[in-house]
């Protein structure tokens, strides 16, 4: 049967072939690893075979994916996962690699061209721009040399207050050569928010831009650059990178092109496969956002396995996710140069000038996978978008979505409107563990509404609250087993005690994520949303932290929540209930100050969609706002179900919220 020739009475949209399932990486690795062990998969290969086989024996799996990709050869078996223990296993120990090494590698091991593009850079403001292997190694060279002679050493931070632009993967590259740790942080984000995360890390070189463009607009950021410069007094230098004033150098700081002027090879430090590559961050729920740690080794692996075997990523593809810096899908796809494709940044926004911004980038630069949020896709089909005839996207073979659980419908479009030939890639994971726990196989098929299966390497399963698997109905999603892109560790949280509370509890040795999921009868996983608190809109999470430190200062405000709700049709209500000060009063003016404040000092993308008064904010006896039961209320769930009364602190202010849940749902169905 041809791709996308199944009938929709099955719900299957696509479907492999034999030939096609031959032609794919996790064919040929599947081939690879019978020849070399005498395991079979079947004929075409099953995908359930491989990844039993690759869940029940793990050092077979990471070994044999280590050596087929080039990245640490020949390791033996019994040296490849000595300590399986969660947290704290032992990947590899012994074994030397760079993560930019790694990325690099492509320009002269003979997978591509150096002359060939490995960036393409498309900005709201210029044509698309080619930035080739060759002058890619030679900027990271420079900069790295730069980055030495500034005093940086391995372990040292860098931070990137920059948006999605060629420089920031020439800032990453370097920062991981030099063995120095690097985070991001997008200027969208307000001086406040950025310093709740690089206050933190003590950053010893801080890489900025001006300001950025937007929907049309400049932002201009020097007021609150000059902010994060005075508060890090840690800093030893500011490297600017002009985008809105290319002839201002702020007093004492670097110019970018100075920095990258002498183009060189690169020198890699030799480091650990343990060796801290990048810290980004939790969404911050009950404080300041943490600061998740993940590895080289673990990096690099995760990030082959996920574009070569589970979206069949070749050498030379061109790849596109849009995504900011703020977003682990910013380093999910840079990460695409370890498999010797080109990468495209989008430096804009999501649907500027018109809504299939999108799609128009990625028939002008012959992408050949497109991955976006799964709100992006449900509102391009709302507006009844029809991509596959207005662009040229001849090239393209898969479509990824992530973020937030694409709805059935949305499915379905994807192969009425962009192509019936692609693969959609649904993917379910977390900035926890920089890759997906669910997602996409070339060799099965996209069924609509479902993830296809758990990843390969991923001991996932769904448990109910006793700690027991369950199948057809709502489960807490869990791993069983390491994976190596786990976080090494929390920064400043010596003892391991935060890291611990947030994945192995209440299951020690077994991570906890804080999905609900649904195994279902074809053996594909429905994700039905978050069962936290984070605010997850479109693939950026925030806490609700960040927005208290905002509406909290508001001398109007007693009291607040906020909620991040997932609606049966993939949309998204986030509203924010304040508890008003004496004699005040919830005025159009208050509302209007409460938005900008939060779009200004915490995050525009996370601006409430309804503003609402209410009598006073519901806690736990010790103190803790009822962010999830509240949440369960408005996802239709019975008060009873959704919250132990016993645990509330004043019971009655619970009968408000419900009666606020029943009159939303009443005007919502």
């Amino acid at each position: 049967m041809a791709p996308g020739a199944a009938p929709p009475s099955d719900g299957v949209l696509w479907r492999p072939t034999e030939s096609s399932i031959a032609a794919t990486r996790l064919g040929a690795f599947a081939h690879w690893v019978s020849e070399r062990r005498g395991t079979a998969f079947g004929e075409p290969v099953d995908y359930d075979r491989i990844w039993h086989w690759s869940v029940e024996s793990p050092q077979e799996f990471w070994g044999d994916l280590a050596t087929w990709t080039g990245a640490l050869p020949g390791v033996p078996d019994a040296e490849v996962l000595t300590d399986a223990s969660m947290p704290g296993a032992t990947w590899f120990p012994g074994r030397t690699l760079n993560y930019a090494e790694q990325a690099l590698r492509p320009a002269v091991d003979g997978r591509v061209d150096p002359g060939s593009p490995a960036l393409i850079a498309v900005a709201e403001d210029s044509e698309p721009v080619d930035i080739s292997w060759q002058s890619l190694r030679g900027q990271v060279g420079a900069l790295a040399a730069t980055l030495r002679r500034l005093g940086v050493r391995p372990g040292d931070r860098v931070v990137g207050y920059l948006p999605n632009i060629p420089e920031a993967v020439v800032a990453l590259l370097a920062t991981a050569a030099v063995g120095a740790v690097w985070s991001a942080c997008a200027p969208d984000f307000g001086a406040r928010a950025a310093l709740d995360r690089f206050t933190q890390i003590e950053p010893v070189v801080l890489i900025t831009v001006d300001g950025y463009r937007f929907n049309g607009r400049a932002h201009d950021r020097r007021e609150a650059v000059g902010e994060l410069r005075a508060a890090l007094p840690t800093l030893r230098a500011t490297i600017h990178v002009p985008r809105l004033h290319p002839e201002e150098l702020p007093e004492g700081g670097l110019a970018w092109a100075d920095t990258v002027a002498d183009s060189q090879e690169p020198v890699f430090e030799a480091l650990p496969f343990d060796a801290p590559l990048w810290i980004v961050y939790s969404s911050g729920t009950t404080g300041l956002p943490k600061g998740i740690v993940h590895g080289h080794g673990g990096i690099v692996l995760e990030q082959l396995k996920i574009a070569q075997l589970h979206q069949d990523v070749h050498p030379g593809d061109r790849y596109y996710w849009y995504a900011s810096t703020a977003w682990i899908m910013w380093n999910i796809a840079t990460s695409a140069l370890l498999s010797a494709a080109t990468v495209v940044v989008h430096d804009g926004a999501p649907g500027f000038p018109d809504l299939d911004a999108q799609f128009s980038v990625a028939a002008a630069t012959g992408v050949t996978h497109l991955g976006t949020s799964a709100g992006y896709l449900s509102t391009c089909e709302k507006a009844r978008l029809h991509p596959g005839k207005d662009h040229d996207l001849s090239r393209l073979r898969v479509v990824g979505s992530t973020g937030s659980p694409l709805p059935t419908s949305t499915f379905s479009w994807v192969y009425d409107a962009i192509r019936p030939d692609v693969l959609l890639a649904s993917i379910s994971g977390g900035t926890d563990v920089a890759t997906g726990f669910l997602g996409a196989s070339p060799l099965l098929p996209v069924i609509a509404g479902e993830l296809q299966r758990p990843m390969l390497g991923v001991a996932a399963a769904a448990w109910d609250e006793d700690g027991h698997p369950v199948r057809g109905e709502l489960g807490e999603l869990v791993v069983t087993l390491p994976m190596p892109s786990m976080p090494l560790y929390f920064w400043n949280d010596p003892d391991g005690t935060r890291y611990r509370q947030a994945y192995f509890e209440p299951w020690p040795g077994t991570w906890r994520h804080g999905d609900w999921i649904e195994t279902t009868g074809s053996g594909g996983v429905v994700v039905t949303g978050r069962s936290d608190a984070t605010l997850n809109r479109g693939g950026v999470r925030i806490g609700t932290a960040d927005i208290y430190a905002i509406v909290e200062h508001l001398p109007e405000i007693a009291d607040c929540l906020v909620l991040g709700v997932e609606q049966p049709d993939g949309g998204y209500w986030m509203p924010l209930f304040v508890q008003l000060a004496d004699g005040q009063e919830l005025t159009e003016a208050l509302t209007e100050r409460i938005r900008q404040s939060i779009r200004h000092q915490a995050s525009p993308r996370h601006v409430p969609d309804e503003i609402l008064e209410v009598p006073g904010v519901p806690r736990t006896r010790t103190g803790k706002r009822l962010e999830v039961p509240l949440k369960r209320l408005f996802m239709g769930i019975a008060p009873d179900s959704a919250v132990n009364l016993a645990t509330v602190d004043d019971p009655d202010l619970l009968a408000h919220y419900a009666r606020l849940a029943r009159e939303r749902g009443a005007t919502t169905t």
